[in-house]
């Protein structure tokens, strides 16, 4: 496969290949985890309206 070097690239790949994923807009079931220290559940819903949420999943050791 080929580099892709824009959105709309991006945009027309995804529309072909993962017809399932979400789009831009679309909205997203509630969900709880916890906080960062383990200590207090956090909901998704918790942060509508009131600031962007960025999900990051990964290692950071």
């Amino acid at each position: 496969m080929d580099t892709i070097k824009d959105r709309g690239e991006a945009t027309r790949w995804q529309q072909e290949h993962d017809v399932r994923a979400p789009r831009v807009g679309d909205e997203v079931p509630d969900f709880e985890l916890s906080d960062a220290a383990g200590a207090n559940p956090v909901r998704l819903s918790g942060f509508q309206g009131v600031t962007p949420v960025a999900l990051v999943f990964g290692s950071f050791t």
